[in-house]
């Protein structure tokens, strides 16, 4: 009875010292923070960036954007460990809390270099070009400096205004473009995307030509009743050209200056990693240039590379199409395979539809003389590591593969 009376009283007394203090509320998620900022000023500026960010920048950011025919919402953040593992879903999940259509952007600095992603979400029935489509046409856009936000934010908001309506990009001033290299002649880079050209130039009239004459031995083949299985996914062309940009981005990120002093253990692998996964976009890229499976895996890798160099984690490609976005998506496949895919094509499962995924070439008859279309998971994983890996959907080794089977005869 004695030790009960103690321990009350011991209790008692504690209650009595203890602070009352309120409850704290959680710290509200970036998405929330950003939506919150929008419902009084569509330009978002972090805190944290206030202080230092010049008054110019905002000014010009503010201007293009009222000046555009449709809403434009920004925010400008710093890099966070949420952006790292969130920042290609930030646009989506932003739209989502304001639920209006425009145009979404997000541009995070780590260091003096500003990267994001972007979103176009039009009013329902409202048709029109993709924002994609238009900055894959924009051939000036990598060469825009990435020190600064403005001139990057700009260009978005003419792309989208091209995508609405159609109207022609203007012309981007000088003063936002990277300056020319000093270099006497061409560079070696230049030298090689020269000697590319050309090679694709003499491949196409020799393509032409043996196509041509096919064409006149064999029988019209029966056009495929399935539709959208009668011709692959994307030109080689389009994906080339897709390709050669995001290699061009994961250079440029690479060599920031962030990226090439008083760099810590932590940043010394991420530059390796992301120059390592660039190499390899380089060698598919250019010893297939007319490979749909090299070309998506050139894509794929170089878009990764950037993503690193910028300070996020690796993400895995959409497994039925690496061309889509990437896939922040766990979903069920075949024999309760789980798989990363992206929004659309989870959508499309969750609906009990099936994903058309990256359609390619086959060949097929006795002595390979004919040809059908098919998803590339069809193919045989032994003749490329892009299959056998799922273009690195399935597993994060396919720079190593590439690395390998470049001695390797063709």
């Amino acid at each position: 009875m004695l030790s009960r009376l103690r321990s009350l009283t011991v209790l008692l007394a504690l209650l009595v010292v203890l602070p009352v203090t309120p409850a704290r509320a959680a710290t509200p998620e970036l998405p929330d923070r950003i939506a919150a900022g929008w419902r009084t000023d569509r330009i978002y500026l972090d805190p944290r960036l206030a202080p230092a960010f010049p008054a110019a920048e905002l000014t010009r950011i503010r201007t293009a954007a009222s000046t555009a025919a449709f809403g434009v919402y920004v925010a400008l953040v710093p890099q966070s460990p949420y952006t790292r593992e969130h920042l290609v879903d930030l646009p989506t999940l932003l739209q989502a809390r304001v639920g209006q259509p425009g145009l979404y952007i997000v541009r995070v600095v780590s260091d003096d270099y500003w990267s994001g992603e972007e979103e176009l979400f039009r009013a329902g029935g409202l048709k029109g070009r993709s924002l994609v489509s238009v900055q894959l046409d924009d051939e000036k856009r990598y060469d825009i400096i990435d020190n600064r936000p403005a001139p990057g934010i700009v260009r978005t908001i003419q792309e989208a205004a091209t995508a609405y309506d159609g109207r022609p990009l203007p012309e981007i001033p000088g003063a936002d473009l990277e300056p020319e290299r000093e270099d006497r002649g061409l560079s070696v880079t230049d030298r090689e995307d020269l000697s590319a050209y050309i090679g694709i130039g003499v491949g196409a009239v020799a393509g032409f030509a043996l196509t041509l004459w096919l064409s006149l031995r064999r029988k019209r083949r029966k056009q495929d009743p399935r539709g959208p299985f009668g011709k692959p996914s994307v030109s080689v062309a389009q994906l080339r050209t897709k390709a050669d940009q995001y290699i061009r981005r994961a250079d440029r990120a690479i060599e920031r200056p962030g990226l090439r002093t008083k760099l810590s253990v932590r940043q010394l692998d991420q530059r390796d990693d992301a120059t390592r996964r660039l190499d390899a976009a380089r060698a598919l890229r250019n010893r297939q240039p007319d490979d749909l499976l090299a070309l998506a895996g050139a894509f794929v890798l170089a878009r990764q590379a950037e993503q690193i160099a910028g300070g996020s984690p690796v993400q895995p490609p959409c497994f039925f199409d690496p061309t889509h976005q990437p896939g922040t998506r766990t979903v069920t496949w075949q024999d309760d395979v789980e798989v990363p895919g992206c929004t659309h094509c989870a959508q499309a499962l969750a609906k009990g539809r099936r994903p058309l995924g990256l359609r390619v070439w086959r060949k097929t008859g006795r002595f390979g003389h004919d040809r059908e279309i098919v998803s590339y998971w069809n193919l045989d994983p032994e003749d490329s590591p892009m299959v056998a890996t799922g273009f690195g959907a399935l597993s994060d080794d396919l720079p190593e593969l590439v690395a390998e089977r470049q001695d390797e005869p063709r």
